[in-house]
């Protein structure tokens, strides 16, 4: 379980199957014990395997998690590197603000007994879902230069959201998401 919690934190933010995982980690057992480390860590609120959203549960479970800390302290402390390192690696640091707003949006999330997911189709993805009474929200994470994602738009097209967010780059800053009132996004314009 701590190879699992270890190797979870430093990929917060990917997706990453559990036979990959498993190949990765010694004495791991088989894909069902890393599953049950994963819940234990999860109602621990550790680290999480996000689902993939999906219109039906066979689809839903079956996919392969999306890992996100619940605290980014956890990730910054297993990753190995400076916080000026990531802040100067693109890719290395849209993982870390994108855990910050899973971080932010799963501890919310509990609070207020919503669902969080991440959507993928193909090469097209919106960072998280957050469902509650049979409504969805899209949020898509934005940390450089590009702004664009047409993942967005095509999940809004086949989903209907309530609301379709960018935070971040060419969006809402994300130091004003982290304050708002997740509740209050199902009725945001």
């Amino acid at each position: 379980m701590r190879q699992l919690f270890e190797l979870g934190c430093t990929y917060s933010g990917e997706e990453l199957s559990l036979n990959k995982i498993l190949g990765q980690l010694q004495d791991a057992g088989n894909v069902t014990t890393l599953a049950s480390y994963l819940t234990t860590l999860n109602e621990s609120r550790l680290l999480c395997g996000l689902h993939k959203y999906a219109n039906d549960n066979a689809r839903k479970y079956n996919s392969i998690p999306k890992l996100m800390v619940y605290n980014t302290g956890l990730l910054s402390a297993l990753s190995g590197t400076t916080f000026e390192k990531a802040f100067t690696t693109p890719k290395l640091w849209g993982r870390w603000v994108e855990s910050a707003v899973g971080a932010y949006l799963l501890n919310e999330a509990d609070r207020l007994d919503y669902k969080v997911n991440y959507w993928r189709e193909r090469d097209d993805e919106v960072d998280f879902i957050i469902e509650y009474n049979r409504q969805c929200i899209a949020i898509e994470v934005k940390s450089g230069r590009r702004t664009t994602n047409k993942g967005l738009s095509i999940f809004h097209d086949k989903f209907k959201p309530v609301n379709s967010l960018v935070v971040g780059s060419g969006g809402i800053p994300i130091e004003e998401f982290l304050t708002w009132d997740i509740e209050n996004l199902f009725s945001r314009p």
